[in-house]
């Protein structure tokens, strides 16, 4: 773990840094395929760590294939580029591309579609604890509520608490209903 953490990720870093400072192009991209195959090299390993890691000298085998993908004698990680990769990706490129695009439509879309239903459990959080009394929140949120809107836009299917006051516009000519006349008006039998 440490010579990988130290040769095949610190060293190439470094090495990559520099060849992007000096604006080599030739060891910019003798870097680039090295980190396209050591990215290849790491997914690999994630599912063959499972189940290849009883075999005998597993780990030093892969301490080795880090070795061979940096030698500048092989040349393992420009090889495995050119020979394999390469040729793979350039006919398989449109399609990984479609993918992609699918992939991050669908994740979007899925974002949106649960960013949504978060925003709903929230409110409805918010107008449950609003309407168990709540205190001071109750009555903050109590404006918030579904039932004050319905009454401002002028839907008489809903009822108003007595204790609710409600605004009405100046557009529809009706009169402003405060506390005290509401009450005034509905029973008197206290």
């Amino acid at each position: 773990l440490f010579f990988r953490l130290i040769f095949g990720t610190l060293y190439p870093a470094y090495y990559s840094y520099k060849a992007v400072k000096s604006k080599d192009i030739k060891e910019y991209v003798k870097w680039m395929m090295y980190w396209i195959i050591f990215a290849l090299f790491t997914t690999a390993e994630t599912f063959t760590d499972i189940f290849l890691c009883w075999f005998p000298f597993y780990y030093e085998l892969k301490i080795a294939f880090v070795a061979w993908l940096l030698s500048p004698y092989t040349k393992g990680s420009s090889l495995l580029y050119r020979k394999f990769v390469h040729p793979t990706l350039s006919s398989k490129e449109k399609e990984i591309d479609d993918c992609l695009v699918q992939a991050k439509d669908r994740s979007y879309d899925a974002l949106v579609h649960f960013g949504k239903r978060g925003l709903n459990v929230a409110a409805t959080a918010a107008v449950m604890a609003a309407s168990k009394g709540q205190g001071a929140l109750s009555e903050r949120l109590r404006s918030f509520s579904m039932q004050d809107l319905s009454t401002i836009r002028g839907d008489s299917s809903s009822t108003v608490p007595p204790s609710v006051t409600v605004r009405t516009s100046s557009k529809q000519g009706q009169p402003k209903p405060s506390r005290s006349a509401s009450e005034g008006t509905g029973s008197s039998g206290k």
